[in-house]
């Protein structure tokens, strides 16, 4: 077994029983490999115990839940198992068959068509218990996944607040009627918003403890992260199919090389949906793929036996408690029901398997347990069942007379309803205070982060190639990287490598990571180093970043900045250096997009996003980043600029050019042109796209009656079809002439120059779409 176990665990003993009824063959054993071919039905385990009266009153031993080895091999050892008082153990089983009962009575509401969607965590029980009682509620952190019923149950969440989720209920405290049941969600109990996308969660949860980890090496910002405990560990669970995700692997990279305090619960119950884990996985284990991973301490457990997975899951915290690394828990669980209701295990899978499952029910057999070591007898068991029944019943009345969210609510919380980018307050502009020689793009962009970060200790700066030098003893005999366009020069020497440094070569991993530690209420800005490269990181932005403030009822937020160069006219960028996507992302409710055209409003614009509360989009056009024309003195450490504020960087009365980023110079320099032919043109620079300023648009072409919409982006569903289709609706009456687009060729930017300057907008495009337009 690799991977270093506490110092302090307990002794291991051997423990076997044979009986004559055949079931499937538990994995036991907290260390060591599973069976190639787990649960079999080629072995035998206890049967139905008869009932004993006299009750255990005092801290016991607990017996094990026992299983047995496959024919003809040795029986396997086993680590010692849990003291536990009578009562301890029997609300252990109150929880568990709370958790059952709670699933059971969604299927009939479901099956009522009172509810709309159940997904269910059966057979997972038992671990998720033993994992709970581990783990402190609103100290330690929590991104479980939708089978974690039993576990939001043992941390304190009740079955009132669950069943107000499955009814979409307006007081839901997991996202106020906004998401689908068993997407768990818990402020009070640091449960973070959780959706659907299997194992986005992972690296949420991984930057959440990366945070505790900043903080430990920041002195300020003990004072700044609110709730944060030296000992806190973070618990994160995914099925065994979400290991086949990519981020499952980025996050167990991160987490093992910076030693994290995170518990990974992999909860196998063998399928994802209908696909059997030896089609998902390479061998069928996925502990024997994760076995070289340092600093990970690895255990397996039967997760149907409690009892064994207590024992395993207070190891595994004690672990990271004692801030020795990450663990690993591979509990064998068994899925008895459905994928969900909208699933037919019926179809994939066969009697004799469901069977098996249904055997090795872990509340069948922990309430045999109970009843057969004198713990409680079936009388008693059955009045906790019967009172449960009722507490559920009573609780699914008072959701189902619960209120509804008001259809009014939709568009609260898609940005932060405190902190108003657009606002006043975020506007310096009449305030400006020029120093120093002109800087360019680069150079403001730079300056803006210095004096952020100086600011505030919570600004994380991180990405690809952004540090300095990561070997910090070399830093002194070399000149620095700071990013592949400098940007972020000197930052990690002035502000140390804890707060500025390098990332894997992984977007989702520095986008997901940076989500977790907004969560903890620091504010990282993120490189993503080109543009062409976001794309492993758009399930992030779209499914997670954007989406956690709304889908959680203003619960939860994650404020990060990603900066990203954008953008083409580099002579030799070609397809992947070249691209100009950004309507894919201002379609994105949640996320702010902006994109400065000069180094003035670089260094305000970046200003305002991070200081605001909403995650931005902020895009640097790779061309303008050390133009000559669009340089600035510096103007200033409070100077801002308020989203969806465009100006108007040319007056004009005969037509009007609503564009952005490079393409703003391009139509000046066509308006001086046009304006030898006798034509006046007013250009207004957008400056933010999302938030965008409609009132601008709408008094210059009032003004001019004739309009051009220009973009570095595709012609066709580019980001100007937008802006040209609501002119069209809304301004109609005000237009002598339909509304033009200058915009690139809907195909890709190539590297010979040629091709280049023939697939974007150039000078000579602008000025003939100005010529023809005013001639209409």
């Amino acid at each position: 077994m690799s991977g270093s176990p506490p110092k302090d665990s307990t002794p291991n003993r051997e423990q076997t029983f044979m009986s004559d009824l055949k079931v499937l063959r538990l994995v036991k054993k907290s260390e060591g490999d599973l069976p190639e071919k787990a649960f079999t039905a080629e072995v035998v385990a206890q049967p139905e115990p008869k009932p004993v009266t006299a009750p255990v009153s005092r801290p016991v031993a607990a017996p094990a839940i026992k299983s047995v080895p496959g024919r003809g091999k040795q029986p396997r050892r086993q680590q010692e198992q849990p003291s536990l008082s009578r009562e301890e153990m029997l609300k252990i089983f109150r929880t568990m068959y709370l958790s059952r009962r709670l699933d059971d009575k969604e299927i009939q509401m479901k099956g009522q068509n009172r509810i709309f969607f159940q997904i269910s965590g059966a057979g997972h029980e038992a671990i998720l218990v033993a994992a709970g009682l581990c783990l402190k509620p609103g100290h330690d952190w929590f991104y479980p996944y939708y089978r974690d019923r039993a576990l939001c149950l043992q941390l304190g969440m009740t079955p009132l607040e669950m069943l107000l989720e499955s009814v979409g209920a307006e007081a839901d405290p997991n996202s106020h009627g906004r998401q689908m049941p068993s997407h768990w969600g818990h402020k009070k109990l640091n449960i973070v918003s959780q959706s659907s996308p299997t194992g986005t969660q992972l690296l949420q949860a991984v930057g959440c403890a990366e945070a505790g980890y900043r903080v430990k090496l920041v002195r300020e910002l003990k004072k700044l992260v609110k709730g944060f405990h030296n000992d806190e560990v973070v618990y994160v669970s995914l099925g065994d199919g979400t290991s086949s995700e990519g981020e499952f692997w980025e996050a167990l990279n991160t987490a093992c090389n910076l030693k994290l305090p995170v518990v990974f619960l992999l909860e196998d119950n063998g399928y994802a949906i209908s696909v059997p884990v030896e089609v998902q996985t390479a061998g069928g284990d996925v502990s024997k793929l994760i076995s070289g991973f340092p600093n990970l301490y690895r255990q397996r457990c039967d997760g149907t036996d409690p009892l064994e997975s207590l024992a395993t899951m207070r190891r595994a915290v004690d672990n990271c408690r004692k801030n020795r690394g990450p663990s690993f828990v591979h509990a064998k669980v068994i899925r008895p029901y459905s994928h969900s209701l909208s699933d037919d295990e019926k179809l994939y899978r066969g009697e004799a398997e469901r069977v098996s499952d249904a055997e090795h029910d872990p509340i069948k057999r922990f309430g045999a347990l109970l009843v057969q070591e004198g713990i409680a007898d079936q009388d008693e068991l059955q009045k906790l069942k019967d009172e449960i029944d009722r507490e559920i019943n009573e609780a699914a009345d008072i959701a189902l007379a619960s209120s509804q969210p008001a259809p009014e609510t939709v568009l609260d919380f898609i940005y932060s309803p405190s902190v108003d980018p657009t606002g006043p307050e975020f506007d310096t502009e009449d305030r400006l205070e020029f120093t120093g020689n002109p800087g360019t793009m680069v150079d403001l962009i730079n300056r803006c982060l210095h004096t952020e970060m100086k600011r505030d200790p919570r600004v994380i700066v991180f990405g690809e190639d952004i540090a300095d030098c990561s070997r910090e003893e070399s830093l002194s005999q070399v000149k620095g990287k700071g990013g592949v366009f400098k940007v972020t020069a000197n930052l990690q020497r002035e502000f140390g490598s804890a707060r500025v440094f390098n990332s894997p070569l992984a977007e989702a991993n520095i986008v997901g990571r940076a989500i977790g530690m907004a969560t903890r209420g620091l504010k990282p800005v993120v490189e993503i180093q080109f543009f062409d490269y976001i794309w492993p990181a758009f399930h992030q932005i779209r499914n997670e970043l954007a989406l956690m403030r709304w889908r959680s009822g203003n619960e939860f937020s994650a404020p990060v900045v990603m900066r990203v160069p954008v953008g083409g006219y580099l002579k030799g960028g070609a397809i992947y250096h070249s691209q100009s996507g950004v309507s894919l992302f201002t379609q994105i409710p949640g996320l702010r997009v902006v994109y400065p055209s000069n180094a003035l409003d670089a260094n305000g614009l970046l200003r305002t996003s991070i200081r605001c509360d909403d995650p931005v989009l902020f895009l640097e056009h790779k061309h303008l980043y050390r133009q000559a024309y669009n340089k600035s003195p510096y103007p200033g450490e409070d100077f801002m600029i308020p989203f969806g504020k465009a100006r108007t960087v040319r007056e004009g009365s005969d037509l009007s050019i609503i564009t952005y980023g490079a393409l703003v110079q391009r139509s000046l320099v066509a308006s001086k042109q046009a304006e030898q032919q006798g034509i006046s043109v007013e250009v207004i620079d957008l400056r933010t796209l999302n938030p965008y300023d409609w009132n601008a648009i709408a008094e210059s072409v009032k003004k001019t009656s004739r309009v051009i919409v220009a973009h570095e982006d595709t012609m066709s569903w580019g980001y100007g079809a937008e802006i040209a289709a609501r002119i069209a609706n809304e301004l109609f009456e005000h237009l002598d002439a339909p509304v033009r687009r200058v915009a690139a060729l809907d195909t890709f930017v190539a590297y010979a120059p040629q091709l280049e300057d023939a697939i974007l907008p150039q000078v000579a495009d602008v000025l003939k779409a100005i010529v023809e337009l005013k001639a209409y």
